[in-house]
């Protein structure tokens, strides 16, 4: 009896041990002797984790001793100039067999629930979306309106039948890939006054309506999300439309997001490098809060196996040039040598208003540009109390280059200083941040428009942006 148990426990122990990592046997016609892929979507990339050469009979395994992150796979085709799509989650052994001749209308599978239902779910919707293009065409020649409407019902019909396909894998609730993909997918549904606002009132409801029941049923711990191609859009999307645009609700959303997403390794990966990634560049002056935010909380003090050491210094990097000149924080001040010799300082600038500009002597772009701005300085700026701080940053030319741009446009109103090479390596030298990255200048010319306490009202802006602003000022708003 002993015998008998102990031989049982062998042979579960040995079906175990064949279940575990993945094994996916591909049969893909009529490719032979060739290697094909296995990728997988990750946000915008495709990473490919797999490859096997297929034999004279078109067969090959995909095999890893790890089981694969559930989501929507690829299988590519010799030479990467094609794949199709299959799902990996709980079952990760099965067989897939398909021919370019017939893929269009899918693969066929062996083991593997998730496909086989993935597969019907595509040939259903693919069936009727080829019927409804049909139909569109069809309608615009229709021949009278009788003939429209008759039309217009059947696509009407199509797209019920679509949907209602949709929503009864989505009722169902039994946590498959497929019924997450599906459920991610789909947006609040409008109507009524919600979907026809009359007033600010119905206007207002349905934003908050909408918002409130975008991520309804998502988890942001469900890391099989991130393998898809529309979740990282969904997200864009939310960003971009639904969230207010100012650093406190975007960092208060993102946090959200990144709580739940922290306990599992892959989806707190995605999610980091999405936001990154959105934010390391700025499209709006105050998204420097958001990244820094985003450094100190997630990265200053912690490690990440998918971060190597030139993805960790690139975004520290970025942080600590952003630190010190985040929207509405007092600049750093500058304290540099004027045409005579003497050093000037920014903060002993009295103005109601001061423009710091960065600029290089020899940028042929600096030479088109600060004469306009000089244009629009006397002509509205000067009389408004606003002054010009003017750092010139030596670069490939000398001060004589300084000096003679200065007196050819005229520019004697401006206070100007001059930032040499000695000066940078001398602060940088002693550990002390350069003021080009305090001031985080990219680019030549840079400027800032700073309020009578010095701290950053606008940056980053063309001399015509920071115009508007000042009338803006000017005004009161």
């Amino acid at each position: 009896m002993k015998r008998i148990f102990l031989f049982f426990l062998l042979l579960s122990g040995a079906s175990v041990f064949a279940q575990s990592g993945y094994e996916i046997k591909v049969t893909f016609k009529p490719f032979k002797n060739q290697y094909i892929y296995l990728g997988h979507y990750f946000g915008k990339t495709y990473p490919i984790i797999d490859s096997v050469l297929l034999n004279n009979k078109s067969e090959g395994v995909f095999k890893g001793p790890k089981k694969l992150n559930g989501g929507i796979y690829l299988i590519g085709y010799p030479g990467r100039n094609g794949f199709f799509e299959i799902l990996v989650d709980k079952q990760q052994h099965f067989s897939v067999m398909a021919d370019t001749a017939t893929i269009k209308d899918g693969a066929k599978f062996i083991n593997s629930q998730d496909n086989v239902a993935f597969t019907a779910y595509q040939q259903y919707t693919n069936k009727l979306g080829r019927e409804i293009a049909a139909l569109q065409k069809k309608l615009k020649t229709a021949a009278n309106k009788k003939d429209s409407t008759v039309i217009e019902n059947k696509i009407t019909a199509n797209d019920k039948a679509i949907n209602a396909y949709r929503e009864a894998i989505i009722k169902k609730k039994d946590g498959s890939l497929l019924y997450t993909l599906l459920n991610a997918m789909q947006e609040p549904v409008l109507t009524g006054r919600l979907k026809n606002p009359q007033n600010k009132k119905d206007s207002i409801d349905s934003y908050n309506f909408y918002k409130a029941n975008y991520w309804k049923g998502v988890n942001f711990w469900d890391s099989r999300l991130a393998y898809t191609p529309f979740f990282e859009d969904k997200i864009e999307k939310y960003f971009n439309q639904l969230v207010p645009l100012n650093p406190d609700s975007v960092i208060k959303e993102m946090d959200y997001m990144l709580g739940y997403a922290s306990v599992n390794e892959e989806m707190n990966r995605f999610m980091l490098l999405h936001f990154v990634n959105k934010y390391l560049s700025q499209r709006f002056m105050w998204e420097d809060a958001v990244f820094v935010h985003l450094f100190e909380k997630y990265f200053a003090n912690k490690q990440y196996t998918w971060l190597n050491d030139k993805g960790r210094k690139i975004i520290t990097d970025r942080a600590y040039s952003l630190m010190a000149n985040i929207t509405g924080t007092p600049a750093a001040d500058i304290e540099l040598p004027n045409t005579k010799g003497d050093t000037t300082s920014l903060y002993k600038t009295v103005a109601a208003h001061t423009v710091v500009v960065f600029w290089d002597p020899t940028c042929g772009h600096c030479k088109e540009t600060l004469p306009k701005i000089d244009s629009i300085y006397q002509a509205k700026w000067k009389a408004e109390g606003v002054k010009i701080f003017a750092v010139a940053k030596e670069t490939d030319g000398t001060k004589n280059d300084w000096f003679n741009f200065i007196k050819d446009h005229h520019l004697e109103d401006w206070i100007n200083v001059y930032y040499s090479k000695a000066a940078e390596k001398a602060r940088t030298d002693n550990n002390i941040p350069g003021y080009s990255q305090l001031y985080d200048v990219l680019s030549f010319p840079t400027l800032y428009l700073l309020d009578l306490d010095k701290k950053i009202v606008a940056k980053k802006l063309s001399y015509d942006q920071l115009d508007e602003i000042l009338d803006l000022k000017t005004k009161g708003q």
